[in-house]
């Protein structure tokens, strides 16, 4: 389940001696981070393609994201995730269990849209930005390398959209050579969410087990 929190994967993704270099693949992403951060709501339909440390690919799992600032829900063939802000829903669909805890600020840091899009701020080495089509449209490609030793990501690839300054494609290479590529084709920030979308209802699932964890 971490690792595909840890992808969501977005979900929805950032030196002096590349002083300038750097400071062009920052400003593309601070426009990527503004295009999230002064939506009321985005829907992003994904597709992750995990594949491990001796290449063996797995099954490509299709999801999708709604978020809104520090706020999201991210629905996957066998996980639903709920987060309002402060406290987490985690329903495991295998087993019909729902698991709520309250996350450190450590914790929401590894999944919430918006703390992902914001870690190029610190904690990264920024390359230049590399022109490149990718799911057939132009984009620049970012590399980033985590200058901290204790984060989970080896390196992490990010590619955005040319004309609208949205992702397109994150490509993460874990510390255990796990290997996850995100591709988003459809990304709309025209929504306007109620908060009580981010919240896990009760009464929508009949038969759960709730397991409190707070």
């Amino acid at each position: 389940m971490k690792k595909y929190i840890l992808t969501f994967t977005a979900l929805l993704t950032v030196s002096v001696a590349f002083a300038q270099s750097s400071a062009n693949a920052r400003n593309i992403l601070d426009k990527a981070y503004s295009t999230y951060e002064n939506s009321k709501g985005i829907r992003m339909v994904f597709n992750v393609t995990t594949t491990d440390e001796k290449g063996t690919a797995y099954q490509v799992q299709k999801g999708t994201a709604l978020a809104k600032g520090n706020k999201f829900k991210i629905e996957m063939p066998t996980i639903d995730t709920w987060f309002d802000g402060k406290t987490q829903w985690v329903l495991m669909k295998d087993i019909n269990e729902v698991n709520i805890n309250n996350p450190s600020n450590e914790e929401i840091a590894s999944i919430s849209p918006l703390a992902l899009l914001s870690m190029y701020k610190t904690g990264y080495t920024l390359n230049a930005p590399v022109s490149k089509t990718i799911n057939g449209k132009s984009a620049f490609v970012i590399d980033m390398t985590p200058t901290a030793g204790k984060s989970d990501f080896k390196k992490v690839s990010v590619s955005i959209d040319k004309k609208t300054s949205t992702v397109l494609q994150v490509d993460i290479i874990l510390k255990d050579g796990m290997k996850n590529k995100i591709d988003i084709g459809d990304y709309n920030a025209n929504y306007n969410f109620p908060d009580s979308e981010f919240v896990f209802d009760k009464d929508n699932h009949k038969g759960v087990e709730i397991v409190d964890l707070r």
